[in-house]
């Protein structure tokens, strides 16, 4: 079994080497332990640094994509060099590398596809209790959306098994955390979580230039994620909610027409009424189109699914792929090699599907 380690990067050139330290070499269940990098368009010594420190292989995007761009194009990747087990940390030493074991442990013995580190955010010295607040409540929406119980949905401290990584499929520009495991609670993907350390924060998020930022960014992705994965369950119960208050200014309506005899006085509440009740079945109608698209992401997704299972057969090298640091005696390894890499020959006439 072949295990890599990806670490998405966007100038890491400080902390990088903090990161590669305490990655491990070798691990009990697996015959190989590789590295690979994403540098998603970093402008400094990212990937000098981490062809220095050791790094087997790296992914090298054009321009700055985003870290949810970064992470499918690692995992796709991860796939192509033959990974049997994919783990997943960042380039900023947040972190501990020494419990990866913990990470893939669940998925060695068989009893989890996919494992998220907890990193029991309340004990994190540097979240403020907003933030603290802010991760629990996106947490809990995360799991009502995937039927998962993960405390921390946010973690990108995470491994994947092969079968979970090929369903894996990112949407999201901002960030994958969320919507993975909203995607792994809807397939056939067991989740597990383990608790796990985080290093001394070594720089600010980049993600998230300010509290008020990580606020909206965040509160905007959960909104949108739950939308895409529960069209139905969201436009509904705001249907139901502005439809009940349309039923109460109604009924105010009909109080003063009836008991008070004053209708004339009070057209304004039926006038309200019928535009709140026009407002809840537009709701109820992007609820039945939601659904449905719903429905057809889902025909897509399996689509997506059995071409990358396609391209895995057929082995086809990672997009953007280079070598990393070259063992003494051996020559540079092409882009065209890396196919090699997966112990699959190009040369296929059928494709069992």
């Amino acid at each position: 079994m072949k295990l890599i380690i990806q670490i998405p990067c966007f100038n890491e050139e400080q902390t990088l080497p903090l990161v590669l330290a305490d990655l491990p070499r070798r691990m009990d269940g697996f015959d190989a332990v590789e590295w690979l990098i994403i540098d998603d368009g970093s402008t400094d010594r990212t990937i000098e640094v981490a062809r220095e420190g050791g790094v087997d292989h790296i992914v090298r995007l054009t321009n700055n994509k985003g870290l949810a761009a970064g992470f499918q194009a690692g995992l796709d990747a991860c796939l192509k060099l033959g990974a049997d087990v994919i783990v997943n940390t960042d380039g900023d030493n947040q972190y501990d590398g020494k419990d990866i074991h913990k990470l893939v442990e669940p998925i060695v013995g068989g009893t989890a596809d996919m494992v998220v580190g907890n990193r029991e955010v309340h004990t994190i010295e540097h979240f403020s209790p907003l933030k603290v607040t802010l991760q629990r409540l996106g947490s809990w929406v995360v799991r009502q959306a995937s039927s998962t119980e993960v405390p921390d949905t946010t973690s990108g401290f995470r491994a994947y098994n092969r079968e979970a990584a090929i369903q894996m499929a990112v949407v999201s520009k901002f960030t994958y955390t969320l919507e993975t495991i909203i995607q792994a609670g809807k397939q056939l993907v067991a989740i597990d979580h383990v608790a796990v350390a985080t290093n001394p924060k070594t720089r600010e998020s980049r993600l998230f230039p300010s509290m008020w930022s990580y606020v909206r960014r965040n509160s905007v992705s959960i909104f949108r994620i739950y939308s895409q994965y529960e069209p139905l369950r969201v436009f509904m119960s705001a249907a139901a909610l502005i439809g009940l208050i349309a039923l109460i200014v109604w009924a105010r309506f009909a109080y003063f027409y009836i008991v008070e005899d004053e209708g004339a006085g009070h057209v304004q509440s039926l006038i309200l009424g019928a535009v709140l009740f026009n407002a809840a079945m537009v709701l109820a109608a992007l609820g039945v189109m939601g659904d449905l698209m719903s429905a057809q992401r889902t025909m897509i997704q399996r689509t997506f699914e059995r071409v990358r299972r396609i391209e895995l057969q057929l082995g086809v090298a990672p997009s953007h792929y280079e070598p990393g640091a070259v063992p003494t005696g051996q020559g540079p390894t092409t882009g065209a090699d890396a196919g090699a890499a997966t112990g699959k020959t190009e040369e296929r006439d059928v494709v069992h599907l």
